[in-house]
């Protein structure tokens, strides 16, 4: 395992597999992060991007989520957010740490392959996501996706990325 702190302190980076070294994911998670700070007009604040595989993937998602299995990302806000009606944003969030972030190098480049994107741009897509999830955006219901995935566009859309919602659901 590799840890390394990326020089603008927003994104620390733990690597527990080294084709994320190869692929850049330092790069990668602060350009997402620093996308999504700067769209929500966010500042001072940091996250931690653990890049692993498929088999500590599923291990997280079983221990957190009940589900055995691989998944692409998943994220744990450094807070509870208050509940708010479907398709409203989420306020702010007042905290320095936003939380953390897993992804999965198998299940990412597997599904950038199927999907003829670019691995860059779909990591790139998974972790403004996350990281939207961890500002307190979610998809629970369809007003909240609408939403979620209008912010992803648009920060992606900054970010030189295609609309990753066009052809393919995440």
């Amino acid at each position: 395992m590799t840890e390394v702190i990326s020089p603008a302190e927003i994104v620390d980076i733990v690597i527990e597999d080294d084709r994320w070294l190869d692929a850049g994911l330092v790069t990668l998670a602060e350009r997402a992060a620093r996308a999504v700070g700067e769209w929500l007009d966010l500042h001072d604040f940091q996250i931690v991007v653990m890049g692993c595989d498929d088999a500590r993937i599923s291990e997280l998602n079983e221990e957190f989520r009940g589900k055995p299995r691989p998944t692409n990302v998943l994220s744990w806000p450094a807070i509870e957010f208050d509940a708010r009606a479907p398709g409203v944003p989420p306020s702010l969030p007042d905290v320095d740490e936003l939380g953390d972030i897993a992804i999965s190098y198998d299940t990412s480049k597997r599904e950038a392959d199927a999907q003829k994107k670019p691995f860059a741009d779909h990591v790139t897509h998974l972790l403004v996501h996350a990281t939207l999830h961890l500002a307190g955006y979610d998809h629970v219901d369809d007003l909240d996706a609408e939403t979620m995935e209008d912010a992803e566009r648009s920060i992606l859309g900054k970010l030189g990325i295609p609309d990753p919602y066009l052809e393919h659901e995440l």
